[in-house]
This record gives structure tokens, sequence and C-alpha cells, in this order.
């Protein structure tokens, strides 16, 4: 064999053992990268559900800022990016009042609402929240009342104590609400037909394709009727009226806050700090009291400043706002809200 054609083959050799190696080399890198990759996002994945806050070393009044719209963390809000004063972290005060159990040095809660309401659910869950934690350390829980604090926001602050309302306040909408998005005509006008194939007649109730028959209209004003019920049977419990009084005032309306305390709904008619001092004073708190809102600073998450960030300087498009829209307003999910 002449020697070129020995060299061509240790050449070839040569490379074909080299191309097996770098393809185990490859598919180890790729393993460990893989494995590296899911640790990270399962590290990422508990830092951002990570909602304990930072609680002060000394006696405090913790603050709860039911801002917004009432809802799940996870619509929209993740825990990692609502722990500003403008959203509605659910997640985060549902686990802030079991920390605030635990805590010595907690003196009481008070409730800062400015909210139209929201789901039925997390309320009515955020209210048994407070009215369990009332019953576990006897401390006091007062609300106040700022620009809004309709439906949903009304329903949260019947575990308080007290309610102090601002003299701009409209407040009440006790209430239930489903809204739903029918597309029907829109849909014969372009020749698009919605087609279900379900299990049962009212399987696809509410389809924005397809009208609502008179059986599943009484479907959902059953749900809505059984909501309603409960609204006014917690209203009754922490306003002390009783259930034809409650329903007298519960058709839906909103009232200002002279209204309100006319028709006891609220207990006074005054200022934020006005409150306070009320506050300090019945229980005999220090002066200086420290009264504690959680905050990006004091939530225990390492890129919630860095998110929030991110989040700041991503603008919503148009298709993003309208999908939002019918998502929170066109979903049949049970609300306390004022529309």
């Amino acid at each position: 064999m002449k020697k070129k054609q020995i060299i061509g083959i240790l050449i070839t050799g040569a490379v074909i053992i080299a191309v097996g190696f770098m393809g185990m080399l490859s598919n180890v890198v790729k393993d460990k990268l893989t494995q590296q990759t899911t640790d990270t996002a399962d590290v990422m994945s508990s830092l951002m559900a990570d909602n304990s806050v930072n609680l002060p070393s000394e006696d405090f009044v913790g603050v709860i800022d039911i801002v917004g719209e009432i809802g799940p963390s996870s619509s929209g809000n993740s825990s990692i990016l609502s722990s500003s004063d403008s959203e509605y972290n659910h997640d985060l005060y549902m686990n802030y009042i079991d920390q605030m159990e635990e805590s010595k040095n907690n003196k009481g809660i008070l409730l800062n609402v400015n909210t139209p309401g929201g789901t039925v659910y997390e309320s009515d869950e955020l209210y048994l929240k407070l009215m369990e934690y009332k019953k576990n350390t006897g401390r006091p829980v007062w609300a106040y009342f700022g620009q809004e604090a309709c439906s949903g926001g009304y329903y949260i602050s019947m575990a308080s104590d007290k309610i102090y309302a601002n003299r701009n306040c409209w407040t009440g909408s006790i209430g239930v609400i489903v809204s739903l998005t029918n597309y029907k005509e829109l849909y014969d006008k372009l020749g698009i037909k919605e087609i279900d194939i379900t299990s049962g007649a009212n399987k696809a109730m509410g389809s924005g394709g397809l009208d609502l028959t008179e059986e599943q209209r009484n479907i959902l004003q059953g749900l809505v009727d059984e909501a309603y019920d409960q609204f006014v049977s917690v209203v009754s419990e922490g306003r002390g009226m009783d259930e034809a009084s409650v329903k007298t005032l519960a058709d839906g309306r909103i009232y200002t806050a002279k209204q309100a305390k006319e028709n006891g709904l609220v207990d006074e008619v005054a200022s934020y700090e006005e409150e306070k001092n009320a506050m300090i004073k019945q229980f005999d708190l220090d002066e200086d009291i420290l009264f504690f809102t959680p905050d990006s600073s004091s939530v225990s998450s390492f890129f919630s400043s860095l998110m929030g960030a991110f989040k700041d300087v991503t603008p919503k498009s148009e298709a993003e706002i309208a999908k939002e829209i019918v998502d929170s307003k066109g979903k049949g999910v049970l609300k306390y809200y004022a529309e």
C-alpha cells in the first residue's frame, strides 16, 4: 500500500474518532447545561414565590394596602412584581397576616382600602384570613377607605372592628356580577361559526360565539344569588345589622362617605391620620408606633427590584391591553366589583 494511502486512512480514522469524541462531549455539556438551567429555574421560581416580609424589630401596626383590582397574584400580578403600592398582591397579604399573627411586636392591622373590588374567591379568602387573625390574637383590625372602597373592598373590610372613610370616598356597591362578552353577531357578519363538541348542553355556557339559553341564564343567576347571600351575611355580621336591613342597602349602588355613615356602613368620616391617632389612643399604643407597610424593600425577593424595573420599561401593546380587558371583564368570573 502506498504511503499516501496509509496517511489518508490514518487521517480519516482520526477525524472519525474526533467527531465521535466531540459528539460525546457535546452530549455531556448539553446534559450539564440542561441540569444547570433546571436548577437555575428552580431557584428563580423559589425566589419569585417567596412572599415573606422582613417584619420590624420594634412594635408596629401592620398596614395592608388593598389597592387596585382584587384577584389572584398569578393573573398578571406575579408575586415578584406585585410588591408595589399600585397593585394588589393576594399571596403577599395572606403570608403577611400569618407572619403578623406569629409576631409579638405586631399590635394590630390597619387596612388601607382603595379598590373597586374584584373576585369573590380572593375577597372571601382574605376576609377569612383576617377573621382568623383576630380570633387567634385578640388584636384589632381597623380599616380606612380612601378614594373608593367598593364591593370586594367593602367585603374584606367587614373583618374590621372600626371603619373610617375619607369624606370624598365612594363605597358600597354591595352585590355580585358575572360579565360575559358575546361575539355572535360579529361572527355572523364575518361568516364565522363556533363549533363546540361538549359532554352536555351547558358545557360551553358563556362561550363568546354562542347566545345564552334561558336555562343557562338561570344557572348563572343561581351562582350570583348564592354569592350575594354570602355578601349580605358577611355585612350583617360585620356591621351588626339584620339581613333585611342590609338588603335594602345592597342593591349594588354606591354611597358617598356621608351617606355610608348615615346608613351604618362606616363609623367615621375623617382623615387617615385621624384614624391612626384614634387607634393609638384607643389601644394605648406608643405615640410614635410604626405603621408598617411592606414594599419591595421589605419583601424577601432577590429579583424584586430588577423585575419591577423591567416591568416599567416594557409597555403593553394595544392588543395586550384589549386582551386584558376581555379577560378581566368577559370571562364569566364571579366578582364583587363596581363597574
